[in-house]
């Protein structure tokens, strides 16, 4: 975590640490290395759940949760938002980096899980999470972390594949069951949040991109009350 973003301080576009990320090395790992192996992993195009509920917001700061490759970062940041961005692999930070660098934006890059990245309570107007792969914990950590990041009088936005979080433990080693899915934030709100969206509904998908055959999406936007 940066001083300046914890200090509340006009955005920019920092450097990446050299050798700064906070959280599990082989988690970094595995996801490096699945960036490493595509020049490009994702559409390079803003996530379609994200621009349609975004659409009524007024720009303030958000938490890009899971930035990968950037285009949620810079879609929002073209768009007026005061962005900062998280993600656990270096070599998609970098190119996330280069992608706001090219558009002549601002974002704050923090190389970090979720739960380690010390990011200040109660703190951005939206915190965004699309199709994140966060680990379940006993404790629920990763499910209070984003519904903390959040400010009063702010939105939460958790969009991910329908369909997935009831699948069997696959042959690959990918077991659902390790993953947060929205019904496990939902589960933990209380009267300080209002729903506002809890829904299945056809999902608008970029084209091309890992990901693009999932035809659905659950969408939980909750808003903190106080």
């Amino acid at each position: 975590m940066t001083d300046n973003i914890a200090a509340g301080s006009p955005t920019s576009d920092a450097p990446l640490p050299a050798d700064g990320y906070v959280g599990d090395p082989a988690v970094r790992a595995e996801w490096d290395n699945r960036y490493t192996d595509r020049q490009q992993l994702w559409s390079g195009q803003p996530n379609g759940a994200l621009v349609a509920e975004v659409a009524g917001l007024t720009p303030g700061r958000v938490l890009d949760v899971g930035c990968g490759e950037g285009a949620d970062a810079v879609w929002l940041a073209r768009g007026g938002w005061d962005v900062t961005a998280l993600e656990v692999s270096g070599v998609a930070l970098e190119r996330a980096a280069g992608h706001a660098r090219d558009a002549g934006l601002a974002v704050r890059w923090v190389h970090a899980a979720l739960t380690e990245a010390g990011l200040p309570p109660a703190y951005f107007d939206l915190v965004s999470a699309q199709y994140p792969a966060l680990l379940r914990t006993p404790d629920a950590a990763a499910e209070r972390a984003l519904l903390a990041a959040v400010a009063p009088g702010g939105v939460l936005l958790l969009v991910h594949h329908a369909g997935m979080d009831t699948q069997q433990a696959h042959e690959s080693g990918f077991d659902p069951a390790d993953y947060v899915w929205p019904s496990m934030v939902a589960a933990l709100l209380d009267d300080d949040w209002e729903v506002e969206v809890d829904e299945q509904r056809p999902r608008v998908a970029p084209d091309g991109g890992a990901g693009a055959h999932h035809t659905d999406d659950l969408v939980l936007r909750v808003r903190r009350l106080r």
